[in-house]
């Protein structure tokens, strides 16, 4: 009823032609003064009037269609002279005149300066009354559109002057919000729209609400709503605020906000000077909270939109110290303080992945230290800081496995480096890279028998009939570890549900893999018929194909009786999306996600989300040139400006996609960007003595490619330069 209510919401004008100066919410009606002193209440056709020529100087409203009002005493003029309030114009005339005066400055019409201050005051004017701003911009968009206006017609001066005046009847109108009771969509509204007006920070030369009291008091108001309030104000948010609206007028001006709140300086001597309005950090994250929370519920917004440059760019010591400290408080602790790392919604992929990353090195001291030795006979103290991997090419697989079984577990812990039998790689880790390249390519090959076949060969999805080989699930799961732990992609082709289960999150419809199961599957819940048993033929039991024989299984108890009716469909389809996703893969399962834990048992996993895990796992098949070229170094003489150079990037960017993906194996042992895309990757072209008929080389421990110098010979560099990429393979001294 709240939801069809607030539809309903329309701007109400005095029939009479007066001015209503005050609005109380009841239960189920409105009641509101004019400035005659007449009282009017809100009726399903309209307004009436219910009390007129008793002078009344206030309303209050509450309960079921009741009203308490304070009639006027004798010395009634005197009183209201003292306690009504001041005359303001109509809202809607404000607006308007607000609107003509855009027009005058757009035009260049009247006095820019006197235009730019009338404009100011009406705007502190309508902020200062929320009632008023209440019974304007039903539909957000209006406002918007206003706020547009705004902004690219004042001049830098007068945008300061208008920031002042949105910060003072921001301040105002909050204040008179103190002692009302915030249960009606009528009553909360303004509580969004307020929110806009933050955004004038989108200019950062803005000086507005310095000291952070105005944004402080603005959250701690939604956070102290009643839940009546709250259910209110997500009703609105979530009916009004469609499209790009929610993240343009809710989210964005909040996360600027908070930018300018977490952002710090460095001043010469390394000496941090945080921005003054700090304090109100916590507050802004608590409303973001609510909003992510809700644009999930809804699907109102990407998780890309709720990232903070500001909270991303702290320095990880400072993060890894917040994330180290929350881990180790009680949930008593949590409660009591604030801490970043407990909002992970904020953070950008790359800053987790920086966390995660610290975090294992952190892990791998840890592990050295603990392997120290001393001799008895010299005092001498040894340590080995690496778990060693020695490998033959030939037996890959095999070697490595029998290597991970047999080591101390304590071993693994440390930081990897592998070598090549009979090649002179020094790893600094362009041969780990290699390594879990050409391991992915073995390990999770559809024909292993570890994986279905029944998804072709770019889905890995555990092989149910697989039931004999739980161990070698479990190295899967090590290797699947060791390249998380060591910050290493992997080219495997996992659908999401895996990433969801591998963060405990709960599996739906949607993270079936066989699309034509899921698509029957949704057939069913949504068919409207009332003979679904006779339609679909179903019972609870589920068949399947095991080398070759028959195999069947009952969802429940005599399930192959029962049949699947309108009554029981959804039962059916959690009974066999669980099935499918959980049970006949339990195993195996539980046999990869111990491998895994054995590696990340005390990794932050938690902070990602399955979509972003992804992406530290396999990185993004999106490769884009140009942002590595914007990104690129160049040592030993060359510039973006050498005629070589240049070359080079003709070359690049008029290679088919083929070759530019073993350009990228041949330069940085890896086939896909890593998060944030090529731009984020390091790169660098490196000047390898004059022209000559020597190919490139390269140090994929470093992303740096060994360019001979070709001069202005085009022909000369797309030959070499695609032997080398497509011939080389192995390492020569790294």
């Amino acid at each position: 009823s709240e939801l069809k209510s607030s539809k309903a919401l329309k701007s109400v004008n005095h029939p009479n032609g007066g001015r209503f100066v005050s609005t109380k919410a009841g239960y189920g009606h409105s009641l509101m003064l004019d400035d005659a002193g007449d009282v009017w209440m809100t009726t399903q056709n309209g307004i009436e009037c219910i009390l007129t020529g008793k002078s009344a100087l206030a309303i209050a409203a509450g309960g079921n269609n009741s009203a308490a009002i304070t009639a006027a005493p004798t010395g009634a003029k005197l009183l209201k002279r003292q306690f009504s309030m001041e005359e303001i114009e109509d809202p809607t005339s404000i607006v308007d005149a607000v609107h003509g005066m855009i027009e005058d400055l757009e035009g260049g019409k009247g006095n820019e300066t006197n235009l730019s201050q009338e404009i100011a005051r009406k705007s502190e004017e309508l902020l200062r009354y929320p009632s008023y701003l209440n019974s304007l911009f039903v539909n957000p968009k209006q406002l918007d559109t206003l706020f547009e206006r705004l902004l690219r017609a004042c001049s830098a001066d007068a945008m300061q002057e208008l920031a002042k005046a949105f910060e003072r009847g921001l301040k105002g109108g909050l204040d008179s919000l103190r002692d009302t009771r915030l249960i009606h969509p009528e009553a909360v509204r303004c509580l969004l729209q307020y929110i806009l007006f933050f955004d004038i920070r989108r200019d950062e030369s803005i000086v507005f609400d310095l000291h952070g009291e105005t944004i402080s008091t603005f959250c701690d108001t939604i956070l102290s709503l009643p839940f009546e309030g709250y259910k209110a104000l997500h009703s609105f948010a979530t009916l009004h605020y469609t499209g790009s609206l929610f993240v343009k007028m809710l989210v964005k001006p909040l996360l600027r906000t908070l930018n300018v709140c977490a952002s710090h300086t460095v001043d010469e001597n390394l000496v941090e000077h945080f921005n003054p309005s700090r304090q109100a950090v916590p507050v802004i994250v608590a409303v973001l909270s609510w909003l992510y929370a809700m644009a999930e519920e809804q699907n109102l917004a990407k998780p890309a939109d709720f990232y903070s440059d500001a909270v991303s760019e702290i320095n990880v010591d400072t993060l890894f110290s917040d994330l180290y400290s929350m881990k180790r408080a009680s949930p008593h602790e949590r409660s009591k303080h604030f801490y970043i790392t407990q909002h992970p919604f904020l953070l950008s992929p790359g800053c987790k992945r920086n966390l995660l990353q610290m975090e294992s090195q952190v892990s791998q001291y840890k592990a050295m230290i603990g392997d120290l030795h001393m001799s008895e006979s010299t005092n001498d103290i040894t340590v080995e800081p690496f778990f060693h991997l020695e490998i033959e090419r030939d037996y890959l697989v095999e070697q490595t496995l029998e290597c991970i079984k047999q080591a101390d577990p304590k071993d693994i812990r440390k930081r990897l480096r592998v070598s090549f039998k009979g090649e002179e790689g020094l790893d600094a880790g362009g041969v780990t890279k290699e390594f879990f390249q050409l391991l992915s390519e073995e390990l999770f090959d559809i024909n292993s028998g570890l994986w279905s076949n029944k998804y072709g060969d770019d889905v890995n999805w555990f092989n149910s009939d697989n039931t004999w080989d739980e161990k070698g699930y479990e190295m899967i799961g090590v290797l699947f570890g060791l390249a998380l732990y060591n910050n290493v992609l992997l080219d495997v082709r996992f659908p999401m549900a895996v990433y969801r289960k591998l963060l405990g999150l709960p599996l739906g419809l949607e993270d079936i893999v066989d699309a034509e199961l899921r698509r029957g599957l949704k057939q069913l819940l949504d068919y409207e018929g009332d003979d679904v048993e006779d339609i679909f033929c179903l019972s609870f039991e589920v068949s399947w194909m095991e080398l070759g024989e028959e195999r069947r299984l009952d969802l429940k108890p005599d399930g192959a009786n029962i049949p699947v009716a309108n009554d029981n469909r959804e039962e059916y389809v959690l009974r066999y999306v669980s099935w499918i996703l959980v049970d006949s893969i339990k195993s195996q399962w539980e046999a990869f996600e111990t491998g895994v834990m054995r590696i990340m048992e005390d990794a932050s996993l938690d902070l990602f989300l399955p979509e972003e895990l992804e992406l530290l796992v396999v990185g993004s098949g999106v490769l884009d040139f140009k942002a590595l070229e914007s990104n690129t170094t160049y040592e030993g003489g060359y510039t973006a400006e050498s005629e070589v150079i240049k070359n080079f990037w003709r070359f690049v960017n008029n290679a088919s996609t083929e070759t530019q993906v073993q350009l990228l194996k041949f330069a940085a042992a890896s086939t896909k960007a890593p998060i944030g895309g090529l731009g984020k990757m390091p790169f660098i072209i490196q000047r390898a003595g004059p022209d000559s008929g020597l190919l490139p080389t390269s140090h994929t421990c470093f992303n740096t490619l060994l360019l001979p110098d070709y001069g202005s010979d085009y022909d000369k560099l797309a030959n070499n330069l695609g032997r080398a990429v497509l011939e080389c393979e192995g390492f020569g001294l790294e």
